[in-house]
């Protein structure tokens, strides 16, 4: 079957057509794609794993009890609630919020029997600064009488806080509660401090 000559001009032209077509379906192809696996990776390292079971802290982390003195590891006590705050000494919302929040929430339930409260410097940058003789020095600048540890991780965590892998927190100040049951059930930078202790007089 013969061609003619005005229909041979077309072809080109339909044939780039497809090829355009073709390609535009592969770009949004691929990025559904991405943007799926993107969606996945966001989910996978999210901040945070509250409505799960808390780790145990890492036997590794260097402590010190309410009256400055060095102790053994401490540990999430079952049938307690829990409250930890995660600092570094050279962050300045650590001083302007995280401490003073502390400071509240250990007061008000001073002498509870149902609620501990634990401080760790999670260490992810600045360990020539954020060394362990500074959990002493805050303790005392804030009057917390409660136990200090030092956690800045080891070969194993990549020189990070063994604590901030393990709950995904999203770096300083941080508050984590645990429930009795091992629960997190807060786990995040922003806290509201006066109903927090509100929730924790009412355990």
């Amino acid at each position: 079957m013969q061609i003619s000559i005005s229909k041979k001009r077309y072809i080109p032209a339909i044939l780039a057509l497809a090829l355009f077509l073709w390609t535009g379906l592969a770009l949004q192809a691929q990025d559904l794609s991405h943007n799926k696996k993107s969606k996945l990776d966001k989910e996978k390292y999210k901040y945070g794993i509250e409505g799960q079971q808390a780790p145990q802290l890492s036997e590794t982390i260097e402590w010190i009890d309410a009256e400055g003195k060095e102790t053994d590891a401490q540990k999430i006590e079952a049938g307690k609630f829990t409250v930890i705050y995660g600092f570094q000494s050279w962050c300045p919302g650590c001083h302007s919020r995280g401490l003073p929040a502390l400071k509240k929430m250990s007061d008000a339930l001073k002498g509870s029997d149902k609620v501990d409260f634990l401080a760790i410097q999670t260490v992810f940058e600045g360990a020539h600064t954020n060394t362990k003789d500074k959990i002493l020095e805050t303790q005392e600048k804030y009057d917390l009488d409660i136990p200090f540890g030092h956690d800045q991780g080891n070969n194993a965590s990549g020189n990070r806080s063994i604590t901030m892998n393990q709950y995904r927190t999203g770096g300083t100040p941080w508050f984590i509660f645990v429930d009795p049951n091992g629960q997190v059930v807060f786990n995040d930078f922003h806290l509201n401090v006066d109903a927090a202790i509100d929730y924790l007089k009412k355990l």
